[in-house]
């Protein structure tokens, strides 16, 4: 009797074919969770923390099955009966952890940390209910609670309790561990999760994300990243960050005095990598316990802590550079409050001429990123132009200040989830050019050489035409959408931000839709896909995906039109979605606004499965088309410099380039007769203001430039020969991107632990 069934029967006292897919999930979930015992924890003297607000971990079950070496009997047994892993997997809740790239790129450093044997948790909070789950009604987003936590959960209740010491009271967690298991690997790591006894998923106003911001003791993990357009969101807000660093920096400490530290050796026994700037205030709680609990002097509790935290920073926008008020931070916890005075105080009496690097400002408010860079050793971006700007721009003075401690590296993605996962008839055609080899070096190189090999090409035609099945019967059943398989799969999926510039595609969905109107036919019909989420509290971002979902319905509605161009928004996208979305595209939109986006990971992740990038020179962006040169990638726009000036010198104006009848006739679109039939007035002439008069992220300054390549790609589609060449040369230049050799820089750079091994991969 196989793994499987004698587990089921000596378990259930049932045959496989006689269980459910709940059942069945069950079944592989508690047998993966007794095998964990069989991967001893990684061990080394020192050990990384990765503390993050978020965890964007996606479902587990496949992914742990893939790197426990077990994926391919289980899926045999399960095929026997008619099943598969990937119906099993449906009955798996999707872990609500994260939000976007953030928290997806802790996701795929916990992978990679571990798959390359390093002694490595992430550390975070435990949301009951996550952000929210995204809900389409009358075409607006509607937000409910995400009820994720269930009976079946990869969590384990640790033993491990401490108290967490706020201002008026206190306030007990408990901990809860997730493995993680590294490819191939003989040992495990863990994302460690706080939470607290006391919640009371109650306060929450039932079929809404509202609730009670001021009952600390009973709301404090209910949400990730709670509205904090109101003052007590705000303060929930510092209360959720000190909870998380307090909890981290008492856990490290304990981790650290068993493996043997005497607290003033802290920095040779952990390293602590914070996820921007939401962890910052483990600075001042690891000073406050090392002198109040651990009676160490204010000056060598700080230069422990200066020689423990490693920063990573995640974006030059100024509104998500966190500041809190003084005041704020004191109701939180005085003593914290009292340490980043004195911290403050440090860095005026040493730099008094340079009021942009102080911790507390003229408002009263303390700069998160400027205490992470003062009180850490390494600072870095996350794409080479992102630190390029930080450099030389944003953070310039901390750069003359300490030469040498801002330092890059670019962002990758786990191939486990992104390809050998998501996208495994794709897998095994490299399997089959270039052995298994680059399941673990990632090394891709090889394949350029059959870019013009009409067997490999067709072979990758194959593959793209059956993923894009998959993505039409995930659609059917996810949201009953029925969307063409053979036509352009065109996607953008990211948070919903004007910086990212989905109001750009919007216009030119627009365009596209008078085009056809006039008798312009695409020879392939366009399939335009949206997925993300908007802020609760960012209107104009709610009114782009309410303007995106009334061009989808004027479409669908136009007889001329709806053959050729179908536009959908994806319900509630997420982790699942993506190994949905990303292996069926043709077109990748990486269309922010020059100097905007930090990095972008879902670039690589098309990249990687074969769809061609239609990009401005921002983020990785500019690391792609390094890597792949100019004619295999889609450039538009301003570069990164013109645009920085224009913020500088106040020099764009949106009317201008409104004035122009061409892009005019797009923007007045959405205030027009046909759209206000279907739209609602308020938000349509609220985000028809903001582009005519403000525009901040200049989508008007690339539209022109963005139809026109638009266009031009969408006719390279029609030489399949010339795409393929293309997508063939983009396919073998991804393994750069692996999140393996990103971890193996931080490493190498930042961290110096131990490691069973490293992946190299230079860009060739």
């Amino acid at each position: 009797m196989s793994l499987l069934a004698e587990r089921v029967q000596n378990n259930y006292g049932k045959s496989l074919e006689e269980m459910t897919d709940l059942e069945l999930y069950q079944a592989l979930l508690e047998y993966i969770k007794e095998k964990a015992n069989d991967y001893p924890l990684n061990n080394s003297k020192k050990k990384l923390y990765y503390v993050s607000a978020e965890f964007l971990i996606g479902k587990l079950l496949s992914n742990n099955l893939l790197n426990l070496g077990l994926y391919d009997e289980v899926e045999s047994e399960l095929q026997s009966i008619g099943r598969s892993v990937a119906e099993v997997e449906a009955a798996e809740n999707e872990p609500s952890l994260g939000n976007g790239g953030l928290g997806r790129l802790a996701a795929c450093f916990l992978d990679s940390i571990a798959t390359l044997g390093i002694n490595g948790d992430g550390v975070g909070i435990n949301y009951h209910f996550g952000l929210f789950k995204q809900l389409l009604v009358y075409r607006e987003q509607h937000t409910v609670p995400d009820a994720w936590l269930g009976e079946n959960s990869w969590l384990k209740k640790s033993e491990k309790r401490f108290e967490i010491p706020f201002n008026n009271f206190t306030i007990n967690s408990v901990l809860y561990d997730l493995d993680i298991f590294g490819y191939n690997n003989t040992k495990r790591n863990r994302l460690r999760l706080f939470d607290i006894e006391s919640l009371n998923s109650d306060l929450i106003e039932y079929g809404t994300i509202n609730f009670d911001k001021t009952n600390i003791m009973e709301n404090l993990t209910l949400f990730l990243y709670p509205d904090d357009s109101d003052h007590n969101g705000q303060l929930l807000r510092i209360f959720q960050q000190y909870f998380m660093v307090s909890n981290a920096a008492q856990l490290i400490i304990d981790e650290a005095i068993e493996r043997g530290s005497n607290i003033h050796d802290l920095a040779d026994f952990a390293v602590i990598q914070i996820n921007d700037t939401h962890p910052a205030l483990i600075i001042p709680e690891l000073i406050r316990l090392l002198t109040q609990q651990h009676h160490i002097g204010m000056d060598e509790a700080v230069e422990i802590v200066k020689n423990t935290i490693a920063f990573t920073n995640h974006t030059i926008l100024s509104e998500a550079l966190e500041k809190w008020p003084m005041g704020d931070l004191e109701r939180v916890n005085p003593d914290i409050a009292h340490i980043i005075r004195d911290l403050d105080g440090r860095v005026k009496q040493a730099h008094p001429n340079q009021p942009g690097a102080f911790v507390i400002d003229n408002n009263g408010r303390a700069h998160m990123a400027n205490m992470s860079i003062h009180y850490g050793f390494s600072v870095n971006g996350v794409a080479q132009l992102h630190t390029d700007i930080l450099k030389d721009s944003e953070l310039s003075e901390f750069e003359a200040l300490y030469p040498g401690r801002i330092n890059n590296k670019t962002n990758g993605i786990t191939f486990r989830r992104w390809i050998m996962n998501a996208n495994k008839a794709l897998s095994s055609l490299f399997d089959e050019k270039l052995g298994e080899e680059w399941r673990v070096n990632h090394d891709l190189t090889e394949l350029e050489k059959y870019a013009d090999d009409k067997d490999f090409q067709e072979a990758l035609a194959t593959i793209k035409a059956h993923d894009k099945r998959k993505l039409k019967d995930h659609l059917l059943h996810r949201q009953a959408t029925v969307i063409n398989e053979n036509s352009i799969i065109d996607v953008q999926i990211k948070r919903i931000h004007e910086y990212k510039r989905q109001q750009m595609l919007a216009l030119y969905i627009v365009h596209k839709y008078f085009d056809i109107k006039k008798g312009n036919k695409p020879k392939t019909p366009i399939t335009i896909l949206f997925g993300g989420k908007a802020a609760p509290a960012y209107i104009i971002a709610q009114d782009i995906i309410h303007f995106i979902m009334v061009m989808s319905e004027i479409i669908a509605r136009d007889p001329e039109v709806s053959p050729y161009l179908q536009v959908v928004m994806v319900e509630n996208y997420n982790v699942t979605a993506a190994e949905y979305l990303i292996p069926a595209a043709d077109v990748s939109e990486q269309i922010s606004l020059a100097s905007k986006e930090a990095s972008g990971t879902g670039n690589m992740k098309f990249m990687l499965n074969g769809a061609l990038t239609i990009a401005t020179l921002d983020g990785a962006n500019v690391e792609i088309a390094d890597l792949v040169g100019e004619d295999n990638i889609y450039l538009f726009g301003k570069k990164a410099d013109e645009i920085v000036q224009l913020y500088e010198t106040n020099g764009y104006n949106a009317y201008e380039y409104y004035d122009d009848p061409a892009l005019r006739s797009l923007v007045d679109f959405i205030i027009s007769d046909e759209a206000k039939a279907l739209g609602n007035h308020e938000r349509l002439y609220r985000l028809h203001n903001d582009i005519v008069h403000k525009d901040y992220f200049m989508a008007l300054i690339d539209l022109k430039e963005f139809i026109e390549t638009k266009e031009r790609m969408y006719a390279d589609y029609e030489d399949q020969d010339l795409w393929m060449n293309k997508v063939v040369k983009n396919i073998a230049k991804a393994g750069y991107f692996s999140s393996d050799r990103t971890i193996t820089d931080y490493n190498r750079d930042i961290w110096h632990l131990e490691a069973d091994y490293e992946v190299n991969i230079e860009k060739k």
